[in-house]
C-alpha cells in the first residue's frame, strides 16, 4: 500500500488537520478505524438536535489535532518529548474510541454486558500492534498509563484531556448549543508539564472553570436531555426484547452478539466480528423488526422510526410507585399485554451528572512561585464543593396513551 508523505484534512471545527507520519496513515487506513465513519458520536441526539450527525471518526481526528497542538505547546515550554513519544501519543488519542460499538454510549454494556469501550479499544490496539509488528508498543503503554512520563497519559485521559476538549467543542458546534463553547485554544496554551504531571498555568484558571461549567451544562441540555434519554432507552429496550424473543437480525455480526453470551475473553476472540458492527446493522434491524409478530418489539421499533417516542420526565425525587403502576396498567389495557411486557413501555431510572470528581485525579494549577493547588482549592474558586457534587435526577419513561 502506498503511504503518502503528508495529507491535510479539512475539518469544520478545527480547520486543516495535518497527517504526516506513516504510522498514523496506517491506523487511519485500517478497516477497524474506518468503521468509525459509520458510528454516530452522539447516538440518537439527532432526534432532538438535527445537526448532531457527526461521527466517531470526526471526533477522533479532532482529538488528534488537539493532541498535536498540546504536544507542541509542552515542547515549547521545555518538556522533554522524543519523536517516538510524540507519535505514540498521537496514535493513542486517534484510537482512544476505536472500541465503541453501534450508537456509542447508548448501547454500551448492552450488546456486550460488562465490557466497556475502553477495554475493546485496548484489545483492538493489541490486534493492530501485531499487524504492525510492534509499532504500537509505546502507544499502548501511554494509553494504559504504564509509562514514566505520566503527563502524556493525562493528555489522553484525565479531567482535562484533549478528548473532552474536542467533544465539547464539536458537539456544541453540531448541535448549535452555545453553552458548550469552550476556549480550548486558550487552555492548550496554558498547559505545562511539572513534576511529571500535566498542569495549568495560573493564568488559565478562568478558562478551565468555564470548561468545567460548559461540560455540566452540555450534560443536562444535550447528553441527558429528556427526549434524547427516552430515545436511547427505547433503543436499549429494543435490543433487550429482541434477545428475549429470539428475533433474528439480517446482520450475522449483530446476531452473534445478540444471541450468544459474550465475556471479556470471547470479545477479544471475536474482534473481527465486533469490528463489522456499526449503526447501520442496528437501525436496519430496527426497520426489519417493525413488522415482527411480537407486539412489544414491533411497537417499540415502529415508534422509534417514526420518532413517536416515550414521554420522559425528570425530577430530583424518586417517582411515586403508584404513578408507575397507573401508567403500567394503562399500557397493559391499551396493548393487551402482560405486566412484564408493559415494563418495556413504562420504567424509571437515574441520570447522574458530575462535573468534577474531587476523589479522582485533580486538575492542578501551577503558580508563578511554583506552588501547586488543585482547581477546587484556588482563591475564590468557582469549582468548589457544591459544583463538584454529583447531581442526580430521577426519570420516568412511559408510553403516552
Amino acid at each position: 500500500m502506498h503511504i503518502p508523505r503528508r495529507k491535510i484534512i479539512n475539518d469544520p471545527v478545527h480547520g486543516f488537520i495535518t497527517i504526516d507520519h506513516p504510522l498514523i496513515f496506517s491506523i487511519i487506513a485500517h478497516p477497524f478505524y474506518q468503521r468509525l465513519r459509520r458510528i454516530h458520536q452522539m447516538a440518537l441526539a439527532q432526534l432532538v438536535y438535527p445537526g448532531a450527525v457527526h461521527t466517531r471518526l470526526h471526533h477522533s481526528l479532532g482529538a488528534y489535532h488537539l493532541m498535536c497542538l498540546a504536544i507542541n505547546e509542552l515542547k515549547n515550554k521545555g518538556a522533554q518529548i522524543t519523536p517516538d513519544e510524540e507519535v505514540a501519543a498521537k496514535a493513542a488519542i486517534l484510537m482512544h474510541d476505536i472500541g465503541h460499538g453501534p450508537f456509542s454510549h447508548a448501547l454500551e454494556n448492552v450488546l456486550i454486558p460488562g465490557v466497556d469501550h475502553e477495554e475493546i479499544s485496548l484489545a483492538i490496539m493489541h490486534a493492530l500492534n501485531k499487524e504492525l509488528h510492534g509499532q504500537l508498543d509505546l502507544t499502548i503503554r501511554l494509553f494504559t498509563g504504564n509509562y514514566h512520563k505520566f503527563f502524556l497519559h493525562q493528555l489522553i485521559s484525565s479531567q482535562l484531556d484533549v478528548d473532552r476538549m474536542d467533544y465539547l467543542t464539536r458537539d456544541s458546534f453540531f448541535t448549535g448549543v452555545s453553552e458548550g463553547v469552550i476556549g480550548y485554544d486558550r487552555i492548550l496554551k496554558m498547559f505545562v508539564a511539572h513534576d511529571n504531571q500535566l498542569m495549568i498555568e495560573e493564568k488559565g484558571i478562568y478558562s478551565v472553570e468555564k470548561f468545567l461549567v460548559a461540560r455540566r451544562q452540555m450534560y443536562w441540555q444535550v447528553y441527558l436531555h429528556k427526549t434524547v434519554l427516552a430515545a436511547e432507552k427505547m433503543l436499549v429496550k429494543i435490543i433487550t426484547r429482541a434477545r428475549e424473543t429470539g428475533a433474528i437480525s439480517f446482520s450475522p455480526s449483530l446476531n452473534g452478539f445478540l444471541h450468544k453470551p459474550h465475556t471479556s475473553q470471547t470479545v477479544h476472540q471475536q474482534l473481527p466480528a465486533f469490528c463489522e458492527l456499526d449503526d447501520y446493522d442496528v437501525i436496519g434491524s430496527v426497520k426489519c423488526w417493525a413488522t415482527h409478530e411480537d407486539v412489544v418489539l414491533s411497537t417499540l421499533c415502529k415508534n422509534l422510526l417514526k420518532r413517536d417516542l416515550l414521554k420522559c420526565k425528570l425530577q430530583t425525587e424518586r417517582f411515586d410507585e403508584a404513578l408507575v403502576q397507573q401508567k403500567t396498567k394503562a399500557v397493559m389495557e391499551s396493548l393487551n399485554i402482560t405486566s412484564h411486557e408493559a415494563g418495556y413501555f413504562v420504567f424509571t431510572g437515574e441520570a447522574i451528572n458530575t462535573t468534577y470528581k474531587l476523589g479522582d485525579e485533580h486538575i492542578n494549577v501551577l503558580y508563578k512561585d511554583e506552588t501547586v493547588k488543585g482547581i477546587s482549592n484556588v482563591d475564590n474558586p468557582l469549582i468548589h464543593q457544591t459544583l463538584s457534587m454529583p447531581v442526580k435526577k430521577f426519570y420516568i419513561c412511559y408510553l403516552n396513551i
